[in-house]
């Protein structure tokens, strides 16, 4: 992003509609129910998998692996908001950029951790504040700290709505997880979609209908 894109950015104040979000969410979900379907599927079978037979290595899977993944829930919203065609390898195209998510995730979790660790809430901020840490890194081109202050300072601005809406999230997955589990498998997804469909809102000026806009580590 240029100088003159962070400053649109923060032109306008960060509004949004938790429930427009989960509409939104939905919506992008019901276009390719099948794959998203399968591929939070897969996600779930290899955290269970790790934590069962490779629980000494569970957590370092975990850093190596969750974040493309979750990147590609963010890479497949954007085409699917677009009107683009997505193919199962389209969910894996956060590997592509392998690099700058894990540093992002890694140091966005650290930080979360620490701030718990002092006082609790700054650990609670930080958490809500770093949710569109990942998006930025994937399509403003930003590196993973200004990627992860950006997420920052525009969260920050209406910080209250943004903690409503993760409550609400976390909220939903429970319900999923209760519902024979199998729910979760919707849950997380259109949950995922709701979170790029308000990054999408609040950035559409400043990015103008960007793809993934940083350099693949491929």
């Amino acid at each position: 992003m240029t100088q003159a894109q962070i400053q649109k950015l923060f032109q306008q104040y960060p509004e949004f509609s938790i429930q427009e979000a989960l509409s939104k969410g939905w919506e992008l979900f019901k276009i390719q129910p099948a794959l998203t379907f399968l591929y939070s599927l897969l996600i779930l079978g290899i955290s269970a998998g790790s934590s069962v037979f490779l629980q000494d290595y569970s957590l370092f899977i975990s850093i190596l692996i969750s974040p493309p993944l979750t990147g590609g829930f963010f890479l497949v919203a954007n085409q699917l908001s677009r009107g683009l065609e997505v193919q199962l390898p389209d969910y894996f195209n956060g590997f592509s950029y392998w690099g700058i998510l894990i540093v992002t995730s890694l140091v966005s979790g650290i930080l979360t951790f620490l701030g718990i660790i002092a006082l609790i809430l700054p650990g609670i901020y930080l958490g809500v504040a770093f949710t569109f840490g990942i998006p930025f890194a994937l399509f403003s081109g930003m590196d993973f700290w200004n990627s992860l202050e950006l997420s920052r300072k525009l969260i920050t601005r209406n910080w209250w709505k943004f903690f409503g809406f993760i409550l609400v999230l976390i909220g939903i997955n429970i319900l999923g997880l209760l519902f024979f589990v199998v729910g979760v498998l919707i849950t997380l997804p259109v949950s995922y979609f709701a979170v790029y469909a308000v990054f999408e809102k609040l950035t559409a000026e400043a990015l103008a209908d960007s793809g993934p806009t940083h350099e693949s580590d491929a």
